[in-house]
């Protein structure tokens, strides 16, 4: 397993930041999703060894992280959403420099850092300062000093932050190649659920330092209930009023011609259109709605998701 976490609690003071975390992780594209105040960025620096867990035990690449944190520091690339550049270092010194932190020696930091600068097209900037690259170039640096020692995990906290579109395509496009190599993997944390869907096979959704659901995203995806998004010409009281009563809840804003309607895996959808004849409706679609990341998500946190929440 890449990640094995048994009844992880961490408390920063009297706030609870992880409570009772227990998972068991394949190697692969894994997201980790929640909102501000969920537990993402604490478990990512448990998983680093950076902070001992208040109680519990975790395993990384198979090590423990309580007696291993310089072993596991030297096969993990992180990448943090805080923006960690030094000024006054060209692009070189400062991939150089995470390289040396890694356990590299000079020369070979440096090395490694040539080609990886180009790899992620930065050769030609690898001599200017740091302070003087774009938000983009300096995402992509970031990046650099993670894969400077070739981890085998690496752990992603919004790598897409502050990016404009095309900064943000084409990080996405880099990610997607690295979650594609062989024998090596990555944790995407991010509260862009576009970002996770594409990169990522595996997700842990966290809510409030609690795991709500981890699995593949297709297991995620499989919808306990079918939807279907019905249309019609005519009058609709009756015929929803009917829908009612059958014990469905066909939500409509009231102004477009449609509504969203959950059922059960054995429905019949002729039920739609008998009860449509019944009331002289004329049903001119019957569509089924396929489930998304973010639905599964705000189905799984409820009504809290519209709130924002802050914290570890």
């Amino acid at each position: 397993m890449l990640l094995e976490l048994t009844d992880v609690t961490h408390y920063y003071g009297r706030v609870c930041a992880l409570r009772d975390v227990s998972l068991a992780v394949p190697p692969g594209a894994i997201g980790l999703v929640g909102q501000n105040g969920a537990g993402k960025s604490t478990l990512m620096q448990i998983l680093l060894g950076l902070i001992r867990p208040t109680s519990g035990d975790a395993r990384v690449l198979g090590l423990p992280v309580k007696s291993s944190g310089i072993e596991l520091r030297g096969r993990i690339g992180y990448m943090p959403e805080r923006e960690t550049l030094v000024p006054g270092l060209h692009g070189i010194e400062y991939a150089a420099l995470a390289g040396e932190l890694y356990g590299m020696s000079r020369k070979q930091a440096l090395r490694r850092s040539h080609e990886t600068l180009s790899y992620l097209g930065l050769e030609d900037a690898r001599y200017r300062k740091v302070e003087t690259y774009s938000v983009g170039m300096k995402q992509r640096l970031k990046l650099a000093a993670s894969l400077v020692h070739d981890p085998d995990l690496l752990l992603l906290d919004e790598p897409t932050s502050g990016l404009d579109p095309d900064g943000r395509q084409a990080m996405l496009a880099l990610l997607g190649v690295l979650a594609a190599r062989t024998g090596k993997s990555l944790i995407l944390s991010s509260h862009l659920l576009g970002d996770i869907e594409r990169i990522c096979q595996t997700a842990i959704i966290l809510d409030r330092g609690q795991v709500l659901r981890v699995g593949s995203l297709a297991e995620l995806k499989a919808p306990p209930t079918r939807s279907f998004l019905l249309r019609w010409k005519g009058e609709p009281a009756a015929f929803l009023k009917t829908l009612r009563d059958w014990g469905l809840a066909p939500r409509c804003d009231g102004r477009a011609a449609e509504a969203l309607v959950e059922v059960d895996a054995a429905w019949d959808t002729r039920r739609f259109f008998a009860a449509a004849a019944d009331h002289q409706l004329a049903l001119t679609g019957l569509e089924p709605q396929e489930e998304n990341l973010e639905s599964v998500y705000h189905r799984l946190i409820g009504p809290a998701a519209g709130g924002s929440r802050h914290g570890a």
